[in-house]
This record gives C-alpha cells, structure tokens and sequence, in this order.
C-alpha cells in the first residue's frame, strides 16, 4: 500500500472538481420532490426545478427530499406511444426519456394543490403533443400552477426548436 503524501493529496483534491465536471455529462438529472420549496419557503409541496429540458435518451430521477410524495405522468400529457408510469410513495423512481414531447407529471396525493411539473425533450417532433399537453383540462390549483408553468417555459425559451 502506498503513502498518501500531502502533494499527492493536493493534487487530488485540486483535480477532483475537474473531473467532477467531466463527469455531470453522464449524470441522471434530479428532480426533488418536496414539502417546501428549497428557494421559496412560502410555496409547499413541489417538485425543484419544476421545468427541466433534456436531450432524448437522458435520464430523470424523481429523488424523495421528503415523505408523501411520488412522481406519476399526468393523463393526456405525455407523447402518444410513450407508456405513462407511476411511482410509489416515498421512493424514488428514475426514467429514461428516448421519445422527443413535452412531459407533464404530478405527485398523485398532491395534484390538486398545484405538484405538478414539465419535462421537455429535444429531437424532431418535440412540439408534436404540445397542444394536446396544454389542452388538457386541470382542476384546482393545477390550473393555475400549469399557467405558471407553460409561462416560464416560454418565457426560457425551452419550448424553441433547436
């Protein structure tokens, strides 16, 4: 077993945010579930960030920061074709997304107090079910949340082709 000197150590730690970053590329982007928003203490049971932009083929886990929540896809906001899952409570669930579309989804027990949130994914026919997404009816604050929703969408550019 070798000595670990203090240049060797140095070397390491000056090195390790490097490789870090060469890493994040491959990473799976996490979507937190929960009570209180991490940036708005005010705003209860959400998902952080609430509107993410993925290329296909890239990985999302829904990670349970706190207890009573799941991550489920929301009926008739997901690409045609695209089977819809649904998490169990209180535990994480990660998912592949290959199909370019918009991605609506929802905490099951908390739907009608606005725990929604937007996956989009880039590749030919992104938009294709974005008008049936938008469409869709919503109750509660859902409503309102989902206008907030596709706003910062827009408004981020997130809905452009690119």
């Amino acid at each position: 077993m070798s000595k670990l000197t203090r240049r060797t150590f140095v070397g390491i730690c000056a090195t390790a945010p490097l490789m870090g970053n060469a890493l994040a590329a491959d990473d799976v982007i996490e979507i937190g579930m929960h009570n209180r928003d991490p940036d708005d203490k005010k705003k209860r049971n959400v998902f952080s960030p609430r509107v993410v932009r993925i290329k296909a083929g890239e990985k999302v886990r829904f990670a349970a920061a706190d207890k009573g929540h799941n991550s489920a896809s929301s009926k008739g906001m997901i690409p045609e074709g695209v089977d819809p899952w649904k998490g169990k409570i209180n535990e994480e669930i990660e998912l592949t997304f290959d199909k370019p579309g918009v991605y609506g989804y929802e905490c099951t027990p908390h739907v009608s107090i606005g725990m929604v949130g937007l996956i989009i994914v880039e590749g030919d026919g992104m938009l294709d079910n974005l008008e049936a997404a938008q469409g869709r009816k919503q109750r509660g604050k859902a409503k309102k949340v989902w206008k907030e929703i596709w706003a910062e969408a827009e408004e981020k550019g997130l809905l452009n082709q690119a």
